[in-house]
């Protein structure tokens, strides 16, 4: 739901399409809340970018803390929240999670959006990925997502 310009709207149409004994359930991030260490700068202007950059869009970074509000502004019966959290910390995730970061701030749309609309220059780009490059490889390193969750009832 966090890419949407629209999240009540689509889920007024879940809870249309779904059966009456059905669920309809989300998990979003919040990209605010997310947390790491050790603190690396390059990572936090990474953090407010993304942030900008999705609120440009007409979407809502935050999405997770909003989850519930938006289902019940949909109109469901029922709606039950939770939370939960993402948490890289072995050498296996903070690779992977670190790699993909250190990408997708170079070789995708989030570029492009930066680039294009003067929110960054290729060279802070380049410095963003090569910090989540040496976040990744800090055998201390911790990464911690937090997600905000509902589960719904028509």
């Amino acid at each position: 739901l966090q890419h949407l310009s629209d999240p009540v709207a689509a889920l007024k149409e879940m809870r249309r399409v779904c059966k009456t004994d059905g669920i309809v359930a989300c998990r979003d991030a919040d990209y605010a809340a997310m947390f790491w260490y050790p603190r690396v700068p390059k990572m936090e202007e990474w953090q407010t970018l993304y942030r900008t950059l999705s609120k440009e869009k007409n979407g809502e970074p935050d999405a997770g803390r909003m989850v519930f509000s938006w289902a019940r502004k949909a109109g469901f019966s029922s709606v039950e929240a939770s939370s939960d959290t993402w948490c890289y910390a072995t050498d296996e995730t903070r690779k992977w999670w670190g790699g993909l970061w250190a990408d997708r701030i170079l070789k995708t749309a989030i570029a492009r959006q930066a680039l294009a609309g003067g929110h960054a220059t290729q060279t802070e780009l380049e410095e963003m990925s090569n910090a989540w490059k040496e976040w990744s490889e800090d055998p201390d390193a911790w990464f911690t997502v937090p997600h905000g969750e509902i589960m719904c009832r028509p």
